[in-house]
């Protein structure tokens, strides 16, 4: 078999090079000059250096798995759900706050505008509790820092209504019948 040689080859240095090869061989060489050899275009697409910027990489900085609390916590504290959870935790732990022979006899009812309302089943729990609201207060602003409580507002039962009926008639009605 003959020897073909490379174009630019010292041996072949006075025949053109075209000679030597077959048209299909020319188009191919001139497409390789042209366009690069494929077999290096692929090795340097695997040899490609990553993207090394942050999160879309594995194993990259802060790709740490974390606990699912701290999770939580710092999705709440984003959307600022941090009071409305607090508030909500308050009113579910009363019993731990007040005390169980407290919460025995009173219920927290709600919280509007930082006023935390607790409803009491005699107005002697409820004068009771007025004389414990600072150190309610206290143990409020220590264990719920995020509920916003300002103030609590202690409500004895109703006083009963002398209305009863459903022919009541509103107003004071008649006093004098004798004229």
């Amino acid at each position: 078999m003959a020897d073909l040689g490379k174009p630019g080859d010292p041996q072949n240095a006075e025949e053109p090079a075209e000679r030597h090869y077959s048209e299909a061989a020319i188009v191919f060489l001139r497409f390789k000059d042209v366009f690069g050899d494929p077999n290096a275009r692929r090795n340097r697409a695997r040899k490609r250096p990553r993207d090394e910027r942050g999160s879309s990489v594995p194993f990259g900085v802060g790709r740490d798995p974390r606990g699912i609390g701290d999770t939580i916590n710092s999705l709440t504290r984003q959307l600022g759900w941090n009071s409305p959870l607090a508030q909500s935790e308050l009113l579910a732990s009363w019993t731990e706050l007040a005390g169980a022979e407290t919460a025995n006899h009173s219920t927290p009812a709600g919280i509007d505008d930082g006023v935390l309302t607790v409803h009491c089943e005699s107005t002697a729990w409820a004068t009771q509790l007025r004389l414990m609201r600072n150190d309610i207060m206290n143990h409020i602003a220590n264990r719920y820092p995020d509920a916003g409580i300002q103030s609590i507002r202690f409500q004895g039962p109703n006083a009963p209504s002398w209305k009863k009926g459903p022919r009541s008639i509103p107003g004071r009605g008649p006093r004098d019948t004798y004229g």
